[in-house]
């Protein structure tokens, strides 16, 4: 995995940085497992426009990630590795024992041909899926259960992961990416490994037009509206309209928006750093 800067041949290349795509193995996804994605526009049922800058993009299929891995104790080979339009992580196809075949997400170091497992059996190896309890403390990990069950929802995306730092009872601690110290059931899994393509964070569009590619339109600021559109719009010349604040006036830069309480504030032990 790596980027590339290119040569300022052009405007649009100028200040472009972009993958090299050298760790995919293919260009072809695996038919069966793609299920057509259609666009929004940004607009609900009833076609109210109800998110903005929302529009246009390239013509997507939407891959099929397993996210649960709850196909225990089967061993399962790493096919391909693979680009995946709706995501910043790699994902990889896996052919299990029995013939099925299945995407996860790719961990960085994954190889073709390689083997991979997921339950109570298998080694605590990248790639493999485990329960928390059964992991080495001191793992990294990533595609966390906040729920047993439910399938990964923590450090899914490009580079991410998180730390098992402690077990304290029926419940697992983790160091979080944002530096959150939280709790959930050790009865879930988890993956062992970072999520690939960590370079994703460098990659710089370059271009207006490949913003507009992956389906965001522009976004106009509010002190460049009028006092109609925006609280922070109108003022004569470049005036910088007050305190921040969102197009319905709740203030921005500070203030604190997460519910005072919200249920799984309990199993937080250490906020994010600031």
């Amino acid at each position: 995995m790596g980027i590339k800067k290119l040569n300022p041949t052009n405007a649009g290349s100028r200040h472009k940085i972009a993958h090299t795509f050298d760790e995919l193995t293919t260009d072809q996804p695996h038919a069966p497992l793609l299920v057509r994605l259609k666009k929004t526009g940004g607009r609900n049922n009833t076609g109210k426009r109800t998110m903005r800058h929302i529009g246009g993009g390239h013509k997507r299929h939407y891959r099929l990630v397993d996210f649960r891995r709850d196909k225990h104790d089967v061993s399962a080979k790493v096919l391909t590795v693979e680009y995946d339009p709706n995501r910043s992580a790699r994902i990889c196809l896996l052919e299990y024992a029995d013939g099925e075949k299945r995407y996860i997400l790719a961990p960085q170091g994954i190889r073709v041909g390689q083997t991979v497992m997921s339950g109570s059996t298998a080694a605590p190896e990248v790639g493999n899926t485990l329960f928390m309890r059964d992991i080495p403390l001191g793992t990294v990990i990533h595609n966390i259960e906040a729920m047993p069950g439910r399938g990964g929802a923590i450090a899914r995306s490009a580079g991410s992961f998180a730390q098992l730092s402690a077990r304290d009872g029926i419940y697992a601690i983790l160091s979080m990416p944002s530096g959150e110290t939280r709790k959930v059931l050790a009865d879930g899994l988890a993956t062992i490994g970072v999520v690939g393509n960590a370079e994703h964070n460098q990659v710089r569009s370059g271009k207006a037009g490949r913003t507009r590619w992956l389906g965001r339109k522009p976004r106009v600021r509010g002190v460049a509206m009028n006092p109609v559109d925006h609280p922070m719009g109108g003022g004569e010349g470049r005036a910088s309209g007050g305190h921040p604040r969102s197009r319905k006036g709740k203030v921005s830069k500070g203030l604190k928006t997460r519910q005072p309480k919200k249920p799984s504030s309990k199993f937080i032990i250490e906020r994010r750093k600031k």
